[in-house]
């Protein structure tokens, strides 16, 4: 018996300000496009039983066309997989903050999937001889993770944060969990959602991680991507019979490249212009539609200002979105006397943690208000940068 596990789907995320010929916005486009492609590779793996970790839309309530697109796609999952079981729980973006406001997921009820939301819930199949306990993302006590001593099989769904294994910072679930309290021993599969990024937690339980780059810190996934060898994003395979893991990389939409760093201390902002070109120059493919990085350490504020604003403008043009992130030579200062290999937090750092503290209404979302406040905060350093390097009369 086969099972497949996919998490943080995020249908629905919209970033950049690039519209498709039909006007969806770019990334939400491609958002969906590897969706469905992970779709066409479930259906042909053709698997027992389908689970949904959580986060299948970005925001708690999403647009039309995402709702849409993903009834569609899990319309066309159960038709073509009849006999399979399909359940999804809810994610912290999925749950919204008043009870009134509804859940979208229930819609897919209508499908035939076994969607939780509210509550842990355990589902029972004695055709299988199977028994999956479902847990959505929720505040309160942690609930009881005991699996069904009267079930061969023993299947955890969760949504929720393994202590100690997210990075600091970022996006957080309301649901904390030690790893202990897991008794991964005591189940046939632990299926996690939240972490984006692809990583076991113990030799039957994992985060699948996302299916494009959704997340605040796209560059940290690609750093830890990079760390644990992984080639991207995709789902989890796992044969129950034999307790067997397999990794089906889904290729991103789009290709997210992080151009080698410029070390500028020391240099004029002419060199800077030059060696920003060569390092364009040198993208493998090119940088053409693609989601750029380059960061250039130890070049002051000043400098910044003289950078060849028109080349900067071409290099946004010709890729998907083109990220120049200068950074001052006193943004990893040591601070506080007597501080041994600490930093300075940045700011993008200091806005990320403060608007993850601050108190909110219950029904706003604070994973799109931290998102939202990045962009700003990008934006304004755009137009910083722009309106330093213009011509001076």
């Amino acid at each position: 018996m086969r099972l497949v596990h996919l998490a943080d789907l995020h249908l629905g995320f919209r970033q950049y300000h690039r519209l498709t010929p039909t006007g969806i916005n770019q990334r939400e486009a491609d958002v969906a496009h590897a969706f469905r492609r992970a779709i066409d590779r479930v259906i042909a793996l053709a698997p027992d039983i389908v689970v949904i970790a959580g986060d299948i839309f970005h925001t708690v309530r999403p647009m039309n066309p995402a709702i849409i697109d993903a009834f569609t796609q899990f319309a066309r999952l159960t038709t073509e997989l009849p006999n399979a079981i399909v359940v999804m729980v809810a994610g912290n973006h999925d749950r919204p903050r008043a009870t009134e406001t509804g859940c979208i997921l229930k819609l897919f009820q209508k499908l035939g999937i076994h969607v939780v939301v509210d509550e842990p819930k355990r589902l029972q199949f004695p055709g299988h001889d199977l028994s999956i306990l479902a847990v959505p993302d929720i505040t309160g006590p942690r609930p009881d993770l005991s699996p069904d001593p009267t079930a061969r099989h023993n299947v955890l769904v969760m949504h929720g944060e393994v202590e100690g294994v997210l990075p600091h910072g970022g996006d957080r679930a309301a649901m904390e969990i030690p790893r202990s309290a897991l008794s991964a021993s005591r189940w046939s599969y632990i299926a996690l959602g939240h972490y984006h990024v692809h990583q076991r937690i113990e030799k039957n339980a994992y985060y699948s991680g996302s299916l494009e780059y959704t997340s605040t810190d796209p560059w940290g996934e690609l750093d830890q991507e990079a760390q644990l060898r992984l080639p991207g994003k995709g789902f989890i395979e796992w044969d129950l019979e034999r307790s067997e893991h397999t990794f089906h990389h889904i290729p991103a939409s789009r290709a997210l490249v992080s151009l080698d760093s410029i070390a500028a201390r020391g240099m004029s902002a002419a060199e800077i212009d030059i060696a920003v070109r060569a390092a364009c120059d040198d993208c493998e493919g090119g940088i053409e539609e693609k989601i750029v990085r380059l960061v250039v350490r130890d070049v002051p504020r000043h400098i910044v200002r003289e950078l060849d604003s028109r080349a900067l403008r071409e290099l946004k043009r010709r890729a998907m979105h083109f990220q120049l992130d200068t950074r001052r030579p006193d943004a990893m200062r040591p601070s506080g006397i007597g501080a041994s290999g600490g930093r300075r937090p940045t700011l993008v750092e200091t806005v990320t943690a403060y608007l993850q503290k601050r108190p909110l209404d219950d029904e706003l979302d604070r994973a799109a208000l931290v998102q939202l406040g990045l962009e700003y905060l990008k934006q304004a350093d755009d137009v910083d940068a722009a309106s330093a390097a213009a011509p001076r009369e």
